[in-house]
């Protein structure tokens, strides 16, 4: 059973430290949700800083054993005046990759100077979690977007005709009925693929399994997971339009085919890793029974 006072005494004890960060990084997380956290592409954004939070929180006292007895490590101070340049840069310069990277490294930072590096490899995970809020260089994200909303167009016209829906596709353009649709990179984009990722990761660190097969098989699993569930956004939406109207497509309920997409991907990965669960059973079973 985890001590929940260890965490609270250890941020009590540490609460200079995290003034110090409020004075940093409070004024650019409202410039950031109230700018490009607040985008569709981004929204991912603050849902991956408040989980990895969480998990380090959640692995404190834990970590605090791990490294029970081990000084500080002075190789965090050039990774702290590496965090100052890049938020520095970053803020000034609205460089938002850097200016969110900045966080993670001040955070890994601070750990390795108070617990030093067997505590920070043992949060590396929450570290590396928070790769995932940071935005993709615009060319990247152009190169890769295009060939996964062809994909997802293709796959949700030929879905939809099999269903008896007067449908037809000219590029990431769908024609149904009367209305065309135009996919979206936050419909079916890369930054949708990485986000849905970082949620089937999260869930694998939560869980824990001590299968490694099971949680490998899950984790390339995940990626035609979130390419179904992009599918299945975006068949919400076409039909969502052919019934109610571009209005209702393009307003609240297209923010309703976003929680499609997440409950689609949750779901997928709940129903994948039980029948992966049973798999590995009986394979253990089968394996015992041999050996008996």
């Amino acid at each position: 059973m985890r001590n929940a006072a260890a965490p609270r005494a250890a941020l009590s004890d540490m609460w200079p430290v995290l003034l110090g960060l409020g004075v940093l990084f409070v004024p650019s997380l409202y410039s950031l949700m109230t700018g490009l956290w607040a985008t569709e592409e981004q929204a991912h954004g603050p849902i991956i800083l408040g989980l990895s939070l969480w998990l380090l929180y959640r692995q404190w006292p834990d970590m605090e054993r791990a490294s029970a007895g081990e000084a500080g490590s002075k190789m965090g101070w050039p990774l702290f005046v590496l965090g100052l340049l890049l938020y520095i840069f970053g803020r000034s310069q609205a460089v938002f990759a850097f200016e969110i990277g900045s966080i993670i490294v001040l955070l890994a930072s601070i750990i390795l100077l108070k617990f030093g590096v067997r505590a920070l490899r043992y949060q590396w995970f929450p570290f590396f979690f928070m790769l995932f809020m940071i935005p993709l260089p615009g060319g990247i994200v152009s190169l890769l977007t295009m060939p996964m909303k062809m994909a997802v167009s293709w796959a949700t016209e030929h879905i939809l005709y099999a269903l008896g829906y007067p449908i037809a596709r000219a590029g990431v353009i769908l024609q149904i009925g009367q209305y065309q649709l135009l996919v979206a990179d936050a419909c079916a984009g890369l930054q949708t693929l990485l986000t849905l990722e970082a949620l089937g990761l999260f869930y694998l660190n939560v869980v824990r399994h001590s299968s490694a097969f099971r949680n490998v098989v899950l984790a390339i699993l995940i990626i035609p997971i979130s390419f179904t569930a992009n599918v299945t956004r975006v068949i919400t939406l076409s039909l969502v339009t052919y019934y109610l109207g571009d209005a209702a497509g393009q307003g609240f309920l297209h923010g309703f085919a976003g929680m499609v997409l997440f409950v689609t991907a949750l779901v997928l990965i709940l129903g994948v890793d039980s029948l992966l669960h049973l798999f590995v059973r009986r394979r253990e079973q089968t394996v015992a029974g041999e050996k008996a």
